[in-house]
């Protein structure tokens, strides 16, 4: 299951994989991403891309939406969230 949302210039893509959820933002050509073990209670992990190595982790979804704006250089409001990632965070 794949859904992407595009707002404000930014794209996000939410995806279950075998082991994860993963949160993806591209602007620009710049990408972010958010990771969360497939059974939804992990910490969150930011990277650079969906493969890339973590940068941090977070307990809070919001914390981790304040980093991967930063990494987009865009406010975190301006993040669209498909909601299936809603929930996403402990």
């Amino acid at each position: 299951m794949t859904t992407s949302v595009t707002e404000n210039g930014i794209t996000a893509r939410y995806e279950e994989t075998e082991t994860e959820r993963l949160l993806v933002f591209e602007r620009e050509g710049a990408t972010a991403a958010i990771a969360q073990n497939i059974d939804g209670y992990a910490m969150l992990k930011v990277r650079p891309s969906a493969d890339g190595d973590e940068l941090e982790r977070y307990y809070g979804f919001d914390m981790a939406l304040d980093h991967a704006a930063e990494l987009l250089g865009v406010s975190p409001h301006d993040l669209p969230v498909p909601e299936p990632a809603d929930d996403m965070g402990m």
